[in-house]
């Protein structure tokens, strides 16, 4: 029946002032937008109507999605035929109009492995890339101009081990240019080998939802979860500058409290979001103590987890500090005499910047005078 499927976004689902929102800073010079650019919708194997992507978008605040149906993979075909792989594009476009939303146009190349699953987006026209061998996709998605994304590389349905492996195949897609990014986080998973890879061979380090379902059903939005998002760091908020920054590798990834990344983006982010609030030395009995109560604002989405790694000991705690989103945190620091400032020093063990290896970072503190 004509006019059951709504042709944009109920108003409902806008959620202006809602406090679901995935919040990080921006960085000097760049806006930072919370992306996912691996969904699917019942034009291929996902269980919704591509609208209700934009309203789950809206409802997290995310400044930008890419729909990215199956290519080859099509079960409900019989009940939903897919015969043009722009489709879904289109209609998600024209469900975001008047939104403050970015829609990527997108699909999945749905491989055996090698090369295995990458989502091409900012895709001129999809139905170029079906019909045609393993290297004669990624070469037409790069004649689109499209950014290419190795997806779950370490999917255990096509590595068992769950490790992700470069194969011949990869190195030459590699070698010509025709892969940009490797997802590193893929729904409740993520790859250390993938990271690696990335960090190897200069891609853009990527995480994504890969959402089939609800995203509610999934990652629990309204209890205070979020989905795995990918952080890129654009000029402005548009596809080009959007597309820009994937290409200079912009990115950090964030999913299930953990950020990923390099570290000229990842410790520049955490420095914005944590500021020195006030400070104030403690009374005694005797007078002033050296004792500086330090409160630390954190202005992200993220619980840092610090570790204590600076010359001074707390008077509050062991060394390991928790800041908590959006809320300020006293950390009591015993200097050994009263100064007009000082510098702390922590590991954020709750960021990665490599395997096994997290970043460091200072808090510089002024004491008020006397």
């Amino acid at each position: 029946m004509a006019g059951i499927i709504p042709t944009k976004v109920p108003a409902q689902f806008t959620y202006a002032d809602n406090n679901h929102k995935i919040t990080f800073p921006d960085l000097p010079g760049y806006l930072t937008l919370a992306c996912d650019f691996h969904q699917h919708t019942a034009f291929s194997d996902g269980s919704v109507w591509p609208e209700i992507r934009i309203g789950e978008a809206l409802i997290e605040g995310l400044g930008a999605i890419a729909i990215t149906d199956h290519l080859e993979y099509l079960p409900h075909d019989t009940d939903v035929p897919n015969p043009d792989k722009n489709r879904v594009y289109q209609l998600t476009r024209e469900a975001a109009r008047g939104q403050e939303l970015l829609v990527i146009s997108g699909a999945e190349i749905t491989r055996n492995m090698p090369p295995g699953h990458a989502n091409a987006i900012f895709l001129k026209d999809a139905n170029r890339l079906v019909g045609i061998d393993s290297f004669a996709v990624f070469r037409e998605a790069a004649r689109q101009g499209a950014f290419v994304i190795w997806n779950h590389p370490h999917w255990h349905a096509q590595n068992p081990k769950g490790t992700a492996e470069l194969t011949d195949m990869h190195r030459q897609l590699l070698e010509e240019g025709l892969i940009g990014g490797i997802e590193v986080v893929n729904e409740h998973t993520w790859s250390d080998e993938a990271l690696q890879i990335a960090l190897d061979f200069n891609l853009a380090i990527m995480g994504a939802s890969d959402i089939h379902d609800l995203i509610e059903w999934q990652y629990r939005v309204q209890e205070g979860g979020h989905r795995p998002v990918t952080l890129v760091f654009a000029n402005d908020k548009t596809e080009e500058s959007l597309k820009e920054a994937l290409k200079n590798r912009r990115t950090v990834v964030w999913s299930e409290n953990t950020l990923i990344g390099r570290p000229e983006y990842l410790v520049p982010l955490i420095g914005e979001s944590l500021r020195v609030k006030s400070s104030r030395y403690l009374d005694s009995y005797s007078g002033g103590s050296s004792i500086a109560a330090v409160d630390i604002m954190n202005s992200s989405d993220a619980t840092y987890v610090l570790e204590n790694t600076g010359n001074y000991t707390f008077y509050n705690n062991a060394g390991l500090v928790t800041l908590k989103p959006h809320g300020i945190t006293s950390i009591m620091v015993k200097l050994p005499a009263t100064a007009v400032s000082f510098d702390l020093s922590f590991r954020v063990l709750n960021a990665v910047t490599a395997p096994a290896t997290h970043p460091e970072i200072g808090i510089h503190v002024e004491m008020p005078k006397p």
